[in-house]
């Protein structure tokens, strides 16, 4: 068989020839994944989200993300299931959140904890609230309010104040956790008006509720949607409300500053994030659709029944918004002396 030999000037051209065919081969390959990636994510999503709420189901954040994915679902033609991983103090939820792949399936629903308060309050906080993070919108703020046990022979604020000033150290009051909107709002409370309340740490609203409605402590500060039914059955007793507007749904409600303890404000809030590095079309598309699903009545109706504000942000308004939360918790941290190990 004759064998094909080649001039140094033909192999180079030869080398050049094929060096050229592959390169181009390499590109159209490039071009047919670029094109692949965009037709995917135009037609996001293809698959079932997850939504992950760092904390038990039965609280006000679960109760806001599950009015919200109930619609949503149904109008991207994809389930969104609302995933509860409670612990750490929200730690445990948001992390979880921070490592997942950053392709929009994974969302997370951000409190005040998540990305607020543990930037000062936990030493060694295993993710970044804002560079792990891309926010979507803010959707809910929560005011809370004070409740007590009808044990407890108060009928106002200013009746706690005084008991809890005659017993140091002896009334405990719930929280849904170390570094929680409410344990800062209990915190407050003791340095506002020089008491020695007890905190008493939770996994969340629901297990702390129990322990309340079953006179295992005494007190809690809590948003309206859980607390609601047992104010208006008379297991637990109103006490004030934790902002500086009384709440549409209980109006005859004073506020903390209405009744001897100025300055104690505590609300709580939900947004909508994904990991960093998301793509942003998806982040887009998501507002889009969470806006949509937000300017519902049946789904702001439901939640303003349910004594939550609804809300609506663009993710540079709720970065800004992070950024102002984490600045005011800081100092609340600081005063109180709460740390997270």
């Amino acid at each position: 068989m004759a064998r094909l030999r080649f001039s140094g000037r033909a192999a180079c051209c030869m080398a050049f020839v094929l060096a050229a065919a592959l390169t181009t081969t390499h590109a159209g390959a490039q071009q047919t994944l670029i094109a692949q990636a965009s037709t995917t994510r135009e037609q996001y999503p293809t698959r079932p989200i997850r939504w992950i709420v760092p904390l038990p189901a039965g609280g006000g954040a679960d109760i806001v993300a599950r009015t919200i994915a109930e619609r949503l679902s149904k109008n991207i033609g994809q389930q969104v299931i609302v995933d509860n991983r409670p612990g750490g103090g929200t730690v445990i939820g948001a992390d979880l959140a921070a490592k997942a792949p950053p392709d929009g399936y994974t969302l997370l629903l951000g409190t005040a904890t998540t990305h607020a308060i543990n930037a000062s309050l936990v030493r060694k906080l295993p993710y970044d609230p804002v560079k792990d993070f891309a926010p979507i919108t803010l959707v809910a703020v929560l005011p809370q309010i004070i409740v007590s046990h009808p044990s407890l022979p108060v009928a106002s604020l200013k009746d706690l104040i005084a008991l809890a000033r005659r017993r140091p150290g002896e009334i405990f009051f719930a929280s849904t956790g170390n570094g929680s909107a409410n344990h800062l709002g209990g915190e407050m409370l003791n340095a506002v008006a020089g008491l020695k309340n007890v905190h008493v740490p939770y996994k969340g609203a629901a297990p702390a509720l129990t322990d309340l409605l079953a006179g295992q402590v005494q007190f809690m500060f809590t948003t309206i949607p859980p607390a609601l039914p047992h104010v208006k059955s008379g297991r637990l007793r109103a006490l004030a409300v934790a902002n500086a507007r009384r709440s549409s749904l209980l109006p005859g409600l004073p506020t903390t500053a209405e009744n001897g303890a100025p300055g104690v404000e505590a609300s709580s809030w939900n947004g909508v994030l994904v990991p960093a590095g998301a793509p942003r079309d998806i982040i887009a598309k998501l507002h889009t659709e969470i806006g949509a699903v937000m300017k519902l009545p049946g789904v702001g109706g439901r939640l303003a029944s349910a004594g939550v504000e609804p809300t609506l942000t663009t993710p540079e308004e709720f970065a800004a918004f992070i950024e102002s939360e984490t600045a005011r918790y800081a100092k609340v941290v600081k005063s109180s002396g709460a740390r997270v190990d």
